[in-house]
Formats: structure tokens, sequence, C-alpha cells
């Protein structure tokens, strides 16, 4: 019963909990910005450069024996996942600079304490002390 126990403490920690949320939710945002690439901004890009589909550039080499396809270079793949890694490094510094925008703003923001501290209090009472002396 000891293994199964620490288990439960060892999944419920926190530090586990939240990273498995952020690979959950990490996918699904791979998922979106995978589709943003292949079919909001490749459609464009191919249009422009005469209708190619990245995904589709290869270089074919013979079959080296019959009845066996052609040995491909994928090399548009290749490209489509390099730039699908630097919208999504775009994407996720846009984000991090924004959070920390707003915690500098946070930060900035001056706490106003209107009890004097402790040290005040006593250099007010010294203060008066050595004036009535």
């Amino acid at each position: 019963m000891g293994f199964v126990k620490e288990f439960k403490e060892f999944a419920m920690r926190g530090n586990v909990v939240d990273m498995a949320v952020g690979i959950i939710i990490g996918a699904a945002f791979g998922k979106i910005v995978s589709s943003a690439v292949n079919d909001v901004i490749m459609p464009p890009i191919g249009y422009l450069i005469g209708g190619v589909d990245f995904t589709d550039l290869r270089v074919s080499f013979k079959a080296l024996s019959e009845g066996l396809g052609p040995v491909t270079i994928n090399y548009g793949v290749f490209l489509q996942t390099i730039l699908d890694f630097l919208i999504i490094a775009v994407v996720i510094f846009a984000m991090i600079k924004l959070i920390n925008r707003f915690k500098k703003s946070e930060e900035a923001k001056p706490v106003e304490d209107s009890a004097p501290s402790k040290e005040e209090v006593l250099l007010t009472e010294i203060r008066d002390i050595l004036k009535n002396k």
C-alpha cells in the first residue's frame, strides 16, 4: 500500500499537475498554430510564389530495385516544419512580452503605506525627546 500512497503524492504534487496542464494546453496550441500556418498563412504565400505547396517539394531518386518506389528527400515538409516553429516561437515571444509588460506595470504601481514604519516612529520619538531636553 505504501507504493500507491507514494505515487499518489507524487502525481498530485503541484508541479506535476501544472506541468501536465501545460503540456496539454501546449499540444492544443500547437494544433491551432499548425492550422493557422497550413490553412491561413501558407495559401497566400503559395499563391504569391506560383501556387507551390511547400509540402510537395522534394527531390526524387530512381528506385534501386524493381517494384520499389523512388527514394525521396522531402525538403518541403522540413521547410514547412521550420516555418511552423518560427511562427510558434514568435507567438510565444509576443505572449511572454505581453505578460512581462503587465507584470512590470503592476510592480511600477507604488504601494501607499499610510502608517509610518517602526523606524520612523522610533526616530520621531528620539527627536521629540532631544527637543525637550
